[in-house]
């Protein structure tokens, strides 16, 4: 892996938690960063905040990633400004909402957890991948959760018996399930994708939300990311998911299925064609 200071990284849900961490330390270390936001004015005030800390520059994109066409919009926007990508950090995510809130919806009519969570990082991810080849060696890394429940092919939108804990599990699952297709997609390429939970219940807004009790550190979190981003030791690692620094953490046992696989790659492919 190339060292930091030579990497175009793309971190999405970039003004806040996690990301707006780790934009600021890859900032630090000298990459060119392109931090992700939906709202211009927090990505304004990010960009202020990392440059008044690291005394550098990131360079911004705005896209609502509940929005399909924003995400090809996005995916275009990097592609023609830049033409190197060394890394992707697909980070933005939908929380589990406050508690007793009801079912919502995408601008394209999916529950919102799956679309978010799910479809936006996996259309961004094959609409990046023949970039990230070009630039290889490079890394795909997908943040995920431990919180994980099979989806249901009867009812993959979580229409029935809704709330927001068993919607977002469903939506990580699958994100982990794509990580795994993607990563033997790109065998040999020199680009690795690999799933990870960074950190149980970080001290974030999404958890707070929530109305959950913090359990670690939004530190512990970007620690794992960045080891996954940088680490020399992980560059031939690929199709995994961590639950930290553990590789041999098992997600849910429907990731491992073929099948399932291939039924939530054909259904995501449905929903992600332009």
């Amino acid at each position: 892996m190339r060292p930091i200071g030579e990497q175009t990284v793309l971190v999405t849900g970039a003004t806040s938690g996690l990301g707006q961490h780790l934009v600021q330390r890859l900032a630090a270390g000298g990459a060119t960063v392109i931090a992700h936001g939906r709202d211009t004015q927090r990505l304004h005030r990010t960009r202020e905040q990392i440059r008044a800390a690291t005394g550098r520059e990131v360079d911004t994109v705005q896209a609502d990633l509940a929005d399909l066409a924003q995400v090809h919009r996005l995916a275009d926007e990097v592609l023609d400004r830049y033409p190197q990508l060394h890394a992707l950090v697909n980070n933005a995510g939908v929380g589990f909402g406050a508690p007793g809130a009801g079912r919502e919806v995408s601008a394209d009519g999916i529950e919102l957890r799956f679309a978010v969570n799910h479809l936006a990082s996996y259309l961004l991810a094959r609409r990046l991948a023949d970039r990230l080849v070009a630039s290889a060696p490079a890394r795909i890394v997908q943040v995920a959760s431990a919180g994980q429940l099979a989806l249901d092919p009867d009812d993959p939108f979580t229409e029935h018996d809704y709330d927001g804990v068993t919607a977002y599990c469903r939506s990580k699952l699958a994100q982990v399930m794509a990580s795994f297709d993607l990563a033997a997609d790109l065998v040999g390429t020199g680009v690795s994708v690999n799933a990870v939970h960074p950190a149980t219940l970080m001290d974030t807004a999404m958890v707070r939300e929530a109305e959950q009790a913090p359990m670690s550190t939004v530190k512990e979190g970007v620690d794992v990311v960045w080891w996954l981003l940088t680490d020399p030791d992980l560059d031939w690692v690929s199709g995994y998911y961590f639950d930290g620094r553990k590789e041999t953490a098992a997600p849910d046992p429907q990731a491992d299925d073929p099948a399932a696989r291939a039924w939530l790659r054909r259904l995501s492919d449905s929903l992600v064609a332009r």
